[in-house]
Parts: C-alpha cells; structure tokens; sequence
C-alpha cells in the first residue's frame, strides 16, 4: 500500500505540538510528516502476508494459524514449547509473574522500559551489566550490548545465586542506540549460567538484526549460509520473548517460548488469565497467520540488507554533517546523542525530549527520546534515573520510506543542530505513574 503524506506548516506545528504538552508520542498522526517514532507495528506487510491475512481462522481455540505460528518460530528460533501474547509486553508480563520471586535480582545488558517496570511490578530489583562502552556514544566497539561477565560474577557473589531471578539478555540493545550482542559473549554468558544454575532467557525482539551484525563483525561466521544459522537461539538460552512488531513485520503480536515443560505449563495457565485462550493469546488468527509468513520472509538476506542499509544511508549523511550520533549505527535507528547537541543544558531540562520537539518543529518529523524521561525513577527513592545516554531516536519503520524521505531527514536534523545554541529545554508539567515517557506533558522553559 502507499499513504499519502501531508506536509504543514510551521505555525500548524506549533499548535499541534503546544496541543501535545511538547511530547511526541502525543501528536496525532495526521499531523506528522515523515513518522520515524517506532519501528514497532509501523512496517509494511508483504503482498504475501495480506494474502495469508484472508484465510485467517478464528475459532476461540486451536485455529490452524496458532500451529501454522508454532511451527515457524520452533523451526527458525529453535525453541519447543510456545505461547502467542499480543505483542511484547505482555510476554515481558507473563515471564516476570512466573520466574521473579519479591526481592531477587535480574540482571541484564542495559534496561528497557517495558522490561524492566514489568520486572519491577513482579518484585524484581533490575542491575545493569552491560559493558561500559555501551554508556559512551562514540565509543566504536563492534558489540557493545554485551554483558559484562565481572559485573554479572559480583551480583552474584555477592547477592548468592539463588537470589538471581534469571539473567534478562537483549539483543541489539536498544537503549544502547541499538547495538549487538556477539555469539562469543552469548556462548560465555550460557556457560556462566549453566555454571551457577541460573536461567538465561532472550528478549529476542530484533534478533534477526543481531544476526546480520554477527555475520558482518564476528571472525567465523561471515560464510554462514543465511541468517537463520545464528538466530536459532534456544541452544544458548532457556527462553526468549518477542515483539513480533519489529523483526517480523507484523503491526501486531508477540510471543513467549520455553523449553522447559513445567515452566511452560505455568506459562500457558498465566497467558488464560490476562492475554486469552494458550492457542491465540490476544490475536486474532489471521494476525498470527501474517506473524508465521513474517517470520520468514524475516530471514531472508537481501531483505535485512536492505532494512540496515537504509538506516546505514541516512547514518552517512548525518556523519558527513558532523552530528552527533551514536556509534557505531545499529539496525533499526539512528540515536542522536543530545548531550553533544545542548550541552548548555542540564539533563533536569530533558534535552532528548527538546530535541524531538525541535526537530518536530523544523519539518514534521517525528522523533523520540530516550534519556532521563524514559529512565524513569527510581521506584525505592523517587529520585530520577540519570542515564548516560541521553539520546533521541530516529527509527526507521521497515519497507515503508524511500531514501529521498532520508534526505529530508538529514536536512532538517542539520538545520536543527545548526540552531542548537538557541535551545532553552523544557520542563515536565505532567508525569503519570508509570512509563512516563509515552504520556508526559512539558512546556519550555
């Protein structure tokens, strides 16, 4: 399908983001021009998952499409038992409520947002372990989402093993701009664990995006056939998430596989209770239909080529610019670094969330932060997180833009660090209780 796109102008963009409390998850979308908010449920489907959409069969239980899912994700990710949810977050919710006992610890490369509030609210204490290059924009390590294994070896020497819920690994770490996981580290971590009897489970969300990078960074597997060599991931890890609106291109659906039967029993009763039937978890089953084509059409080479060659287009524009971005460039974004465009400003005045703003301002590109407000705070002291990282996203939904929306892009991200030094911040004006960043409200300052 094509969209038509509506260009505005500038006074129109001040009113709709004055409307928006200066936050961009709460514009609407016809007032966006290029939208490179997420890449979750935005890409395009193929004429083939439009077609596997019709035959679609919604009985309330056991429909076709749940064994036609099944059989995709245990072929092409390895993994014996399966549960469908509605998209990410509520496979994040399931496996929090089913492996966190109060009071023990999860640790895990870097945090994100959902992830970790669900393993909050499950009584679960989060501790970063993820290398400290991933903390430094432009620090060039080839992957600098792996787990630290001396952070992760005094956590649990000092807090004993049976008070490690699991270790939570991502790949292509999203917080950290996108950066991958090596197979050398995951192969160390999985000894590790099976070493101190922990479990090892995967948010293997962009998984398929981590693999290209393996393949292209790590000595001995550059020959490797196709992507789904890599990926097969359930001899390294006792489980894993997704949100199936990334990596397998659907715009919505999720899911949660386990190897273990007792664990997947426990797994499948939770999924009744808050998602539905074990054999449709919240989808409809034409839904999964579209999730179990996407699957596959995920694994083909030339496909992920050209998703992280678009991303790497518009990474070489910015770079011939001078702009401040995380490096090296990850699969599905580019993360500009905010500290380096608004060093006038504190992290107290949000300088990621005024850099969407601006660049929302400048041509109606919608953007995201992912600095101090999506951190969050502390839930024991109140206090903000202060992350790092303060940095704002620009995700490119896969198979939709062409490379002349990159150059719009580029333009109005130049145009923007251009007028940096007029940038005065913002101020929170509303905060909600949890995930603060899809809903707050600014004004600036």
């Amino acid at each position: 399908m094509v969209e038509p796109l509506r260009m505005t102008r500038r006074e129109d963009r001040e009113r709709a983001l004055a409307e928006a409390g200066c936050n961009t998850f709460l514009l609407r979308s016809d007032d966006v021009y290029i939208d490179l908010l997420t890449d979750s449920g935005t890409s395009a489907m193929s004429d083939r998952q439009w077609a596997g959409m019709m035959v679609g069969d919604e009985a309330y239980a056991g429909s076709r499409n749940f064994y036609r899912l099944e059989a995709a994700i245990q072929s092409y990710y390895g993994y014996q038992h399966i549960v469908p949810t509605h998209q990410g977050r509520g496979a994040e919710h399931l496996i929090s409520q089913a492996a966190i006992r109060k009071g023990q610890y999860v640790p895990g490369n870097m945090y994100f947002t959902t992830t970790r509030l669900h393993q909050e609210l499950a009584g679960g204490i989060f501790v970063d372990v993820i290398v400290d290059a991933a903390h430094d924009p432009s620090d060039r390590s080839p992957f600098k989402g792996d787990v630290d294994l001396g952070k992760l070896e005094r956590l649990v020497r000092e807090q004993g093993a049976a008070n490690v819920a699991y270790v939570s690994l991502a790949t292509t770490v999203n917080m950290a701009g996108g950066q991958p996981v090596s197979m050398a580290n995951v192969k160390a971590l999985r000894e590790f664990c099976q070493r101190h009897g922990l479990r090892l489970f995967l948010d293997a969300t962009r998984l398929v995006e981590n693999a290209f990078f393996i393949q292209e960074r790590e000595p001995g597997y550059a020959d490797a056939r196709s992507l789904r060599s890599p990926t097969n991931s359930a001899a390294t890890t006792d489980g894993a998430w997704m949100s199936a609106k990334k990596d397998s291109l659907v715009n919505i659906g999720g899911w949660l596989a386990v190897n273990d039967w007792t664990l997947f029993e426990e797994l499948r009763n939770l999924v009744v209770v808050y998602e539905g039937l074990h054999t449709y978890g919240g989808l409809a089953g034409r839904d999964m239909e579209a999730m179990a084509i996407g699957i596959e059409e995920s694994m083909q080479d030339d496909h992920v080529r050209a998703r992280i060659g678009q991303v790497r287009y518009l990474a070489e524009l910015l770079e011939d610019w001078g702009i401040p971005m995380v490096q090296p460039v990850g699969g599905h974004a580019i993360f500009l670094d905010a500290r380096a465009f608004y060093p006038q400003l504190s992290q107290d005045a949000f300088p990621a969330q005024t850099l969407a703003a601006e660049l929302y301002l400048d041509s109606g590109i919608r953007s995201m932060e992912r600095g101090v407000v999506s951190a969050g705070r502390d839930p024991q002291t109140g206090a903000h997180h202060y992350p790092k990282l303060e940095l704002t996203r620009l995700t490119i939904p896969r198979r939709v833009y062409t490379q002349a929306h990159m150059d719009v892009v580029a333009e109005s991200v130049k145009a923007v660090y251009d007028a940096r030094a007029a940038a005065r911040g913002l101020r929170m004006v509303y905060e909600p209780k949890y995930l603060r960043f899809f809903q707050a409200r600014f004004e600036s300052l």
